[in-house]
């Protein structure tokens, strides 16, 4: 249950772990009913204004990049008196005040004042008011409506199903300069990167509650070392800025510069994010510039117009999600999100940001029939602000934190997504492989007798592996709506369902790019995700899933210890067919490269459960080779078809190499060779 909000003391409270009281008191009806009587004040400068003429001019140009540090509600002292500036941009409003436990939420008593430039923005002093006070803007706007809004740039938010906003700091002493110092190396693009999804509400709840949350400090405390054990690089945090809608799983953002208050405050987050940079693994957030909810006391008809999404509905109403669009071409906007990406980069240390949907903005027909959309200037169905805005975002993103990654999911064939700006492309750092990803579900979908009318769909992403920096995603999206577990999609009986899923990831780990898999699917959960329950964990008890995470803990071993399978993830030069033919047997065989040859990979993938003796491969050198990995091993549950010691190559050409190797193929299997 939400507390409710103290009136603060004079002095600020000190940010690292308070516990801001939330609860807004109830609002009488007079209080709602007050007609503001504040004659209405013009300033050029008011006397606690945060904004420069130059910020004026950025903001209006769409270049200012650091407007958290303006707008929005903070604590200040003029004068020996304590208080909050507040200070909001709704140009169509004709009065605005502050409202709050502290006035009774009556409309009239603190009036704020409208800058003389233009500029929209209104702003204001209120003594005595400090961290902890929950409060909203009220609007009178020139189109006749009462609005009642929390403020866009709040760093805090009551907890749902309140929604006034919270005055609050970020100030946070953090502890994490070594891995500061040294991510650019764990960022790279030649760098090993395995990314664990995680939806915050669901990944695991409370063992004397089930219906209760873990705290940003309870997963610091259980996540944090279980990631770290699983060996991924990386772990990606499905949206957690605060959302009024919890069903929406994050991705109907109202509060943009607020860590959900479901879960703690802003500085226990930024404790969580320290403890995974103190263990060596980078932090992605999930960040949302497509769409937003239009719920009353948000963005939506924020000053009764449409100032954050786009007049046009064609434009600024997203049919499948029923949301509001961005007016990307509006210069304050633009700032306004890109802003909220820098934000989150500089006050909470996120080494990445994951672009929702990124399709969606791209196209001006997306998920819209003929009639329902217009074409841009040239006739065509680009979206031409929305692609400046995007390029715009990674430029600044890049400019500001040259050390992060930017992550696009975008499932068209648009070109460039993860090629720099100043080569015509979109910037992003990487793109999500979506065909990769339908291709091999699919085909692993098939029962294995039929696998060999399908070869294609296996081998078909080596044609365009390389034209992106893809990222391979079994994300959330493939494990809800009826669409079953990871787990679940596999054919067969137990064994074979089990043994096609340590062979699926196998592929993952081994085939080009950088890996990302949602939480459940690491010790194949059998139920497909409920955001309402936690992950079954309780099947960690069966030594068949034990199996699949043991399988995905070496994996992830392997692809960091074999510089072959991350030097060149993104380079054609680091990947060789040498046999992708063999549809009769349904067997792949390819090599992985790096920079030195004597690195080299040979992998090798029997997709029937069929166990193949004396199988003889191509192999890219002669000598020695050994089995260093091996997806039937016992201790993963496999049957233990195992190439055990040193397998000498012998001159006889195969598969075009002058070297090959007699092996035993493991059913259902995956084997991976070393040069010794």
């Amino acid at each position: 249950m939400a507390k409710k909000a103290t009136t603060p003391s004079a002095k600020p409270s000190k940010p690292a772990g308070e516990k801001a009281e939330k609860a807004a008191k109830p609002k009488s009806a007079a209080a709602k009913k007050t007609i503001p009587s504040v004659i209405v004040q013009k300033y050029n400068v008011h006397p606690y204004s945060r904004f420069t003429d130059f910020d004026i001019d950025l903001f209006k140009s769409g270049k200012h990049y650091k407007l958290y540090e303006k707008f929005g509600s903070h604590v200040v002292e003029h004068e020996g008196v304590v208080g909050t500036y507040f200070a909001v941009w709704a140009p169509n409003a004709k009065f605005a005040s502050v409202i709050g436990n502290f006035n009774g939420w009556n409309r009239g008593s603190h009036g704020l004042y409208v800058r003389w430039d233009g500029s929209g923005i209104w702003e204001g002093f209120i003594p005595h008011v400090g961290n902890g006070e929950a409060y909203k803007y009220f609007i009178a706007s020139n189109t006749g409506e009462d609005l009642e809004k929390s403020d866009p740039f709040a760093l805090r938010w009551e907890e749902p199903p309140r929604t006034a906003s919270i005055v609050a700091d970020t100030y946070y002493e953090w502890n994490d300069k070594v891995w500061m110092d040294t991510r650019r190396e764990h960022n790279a693009l030649d760098k090993p990167y395995s990314v664990y999804e995680v939806h915050f509400g669901s990944w695991a709840r409370s063992p004397e509650s089930p219906d209760q949350f873990l705290s940003y400090v309870d997963m610091a405390d259980k996540l944090v070392p279980y990631v770290k054990d699983m060996g991924f690089t990386h772990v990606e945090f499905m949206p957690i800025m605060e959302h009024p809608f919890y069903p929406s799983w994050g991705y109907q953002v109202s509060g943009y510069f607020a860590a959900s208050s479901r879960y703690g405050t802003p500085q226990q987050l930024m404790l969580l994010i320290e403890r995974f940079h103190q263990e060596g693994i980078g932090v992605i957030l999930d960040w949302v510039p497509s769409h937003f909810p239009g719920d009353a006391h948000a963005l939506y008809n924020f000053d009764g117009t449409h100032l954050y999404e786009h007049a046009d509905m064609r434009k600024g109403f997203h049919p499948d999600w029923k949301s509001y669009i961005f007016n990307y071409g509006r210069n304050e906007v633009r700032a306004f999100l890109i802003s909220n990406a820098l934000f989150w980069l500089d006050r909470y240390h996120a080494d990445g940001l994951r672009v929702d949907a990124v399709a969606s903005m791209l196209y001006l027909d997306y998920s819209r029939n003929h009639g329902e959309w217009e074409p841009n200037v040239f006739g065509g169905n680009e979206n031409l602000e929305a692609i400046s805005f995007l390029k715009e975002f990674n430029e600044a993103c890049y400019s500001h934190f040259p050390d992060i990654q930017t992550i696009a999911e975008e499932s068209t064939s648009f070109t460039g997504v993860s090629r720099p700006v100043f080569l015509g492309g979109l910037g992003f750092g990487m793109k999500w492989m979506m065909g990769w990803m339908h291709d091999v579900i699919k085909y692993f979908g098939e029962d294995p007798v039929h696998r060999k009318y399908r070869h294609n769909q296996i081998t078909f992403s080596l044609i365009y592996a390389f034209t992106e920096n893809f990222m391979l995603p079994f994300s959330h999206d493939e494990v809800v709506y009826g669409k079953g577990s990871m787990l679940g999609k596999m054919p067969g009986d137990e064994w074979q369902q089990f043994a096609n899923l340590r062979l699926l990831y196998s592929f993952m780990f081994t085939h080009p790019g950088t890996k990302l898999l949602f939480m459940g699917s690491e010790f194949g959960q059998g139920n497909e995700w409920n955001f309402q329950h936690s992950l079954d964990w309780h099947v960690m008890q069966y030594p068949n899933h034990q199996g699949i995470a043991n399988t995905v803990k070496a994996l992830n071993q392997l692809y960091k210890s074999e510089p072959a399978l991350y030097e060149k993830q993104f380079d054609h030069t680091g990947f060789e067919w040498i046999d992708g033919g063999n549809a009769d047997d349904s067997v792949l065989v390819f090599a992985r490269k790096g920079n030195d040859a004597a690195n080299d990979l040979v992998i090798v993938l029997n997709l029937t459960p069929v166990t193949r003796h004396d199988y003889r491969i191509g192999v890219t050198a002669g000598g020695g080779w050994k089995e260093i990995f091996n997806s039937d091993a016992t201790s993963f549950w496999g049957s233990g078809v195992i190439n055990y010691g040193n397998i000498n190559a012998e001159f006889i050409g195969w598969h075009g190499r002058e070297n090959s190797i007699k092996i035993t193929l493991p059913p259902l299997g995956a084997s991976v060779f070393k040069k010794i």
